[in-house]
């Protein structure tokens, strides 16, 4: 049975990766994503791991706390060793989805629903390497080439 990885940050980024669970139920999952006391109570339900939250509008601290979260990545990697990541972003999928492809495994990105007349950062970066890319907006499409429209997924 193929092993997947999930991961987003907290917020409408998680909460769109959740609605996916009709199809990752059907899977060896495992999700990601930053520790606050909201997702903590998660862990009753999902089996989930959790990073630093670090908002970027602290600079310098963000600073480290991406970093640690890079190491941390690895680590979950390579605990659970998933055959493909799944992520909707930001800024916290990142650095899993280029470990990903280190490791030669597949990368789905959804591009976030909210995002429906520009890109964001994390989609850019990972745009490149992604094998799926997926966008909730036919007009997206614009800045994503080759995505796949796949409609909302709410």
């Amino acid at each position: 049975m193929k092993k997947i990885l999930l991961i987003s940050s907290v917020g409408g980024h998680l909460t769109q990766l959740l609605q996916l669970e009709p199809l990752f139920q059907k899977y060896n999952y495992h999700i990601v994503t930053e520790k606050t006391d909201v997702t903590k109570s998660l862990k009753a339900k999902y089996p989930i791991s959790f990073l630093t939250y670090g908002a970027r509008n602290y600079p310098f601290r963000y600073m480290f706390k991406f970093s640690y979260n890079i190491f941390k990545s690895l680590f979950l990697f390579l605990r659970h060793r998933p055959d493909v990541v799944i992520t909707t972003g930001t800024h916290t999928a990142v650095p899993m989805c280029y470990i990903a492809k280190l490791f030669r495994k597949k990368v789905v990105y959804i591009e976030s629903f909210a995002k429906s007349h520009s890109p964001n950062m994390a989609g850019k970066m990972v745009y490149p390497i992604a094998d799926l890319f997926i966008v909730q907006w036919e007009s997206m499409k614009e800045f994503y080439p080759k995505a796949v429209y796949g409609g909302s997924i709410y």
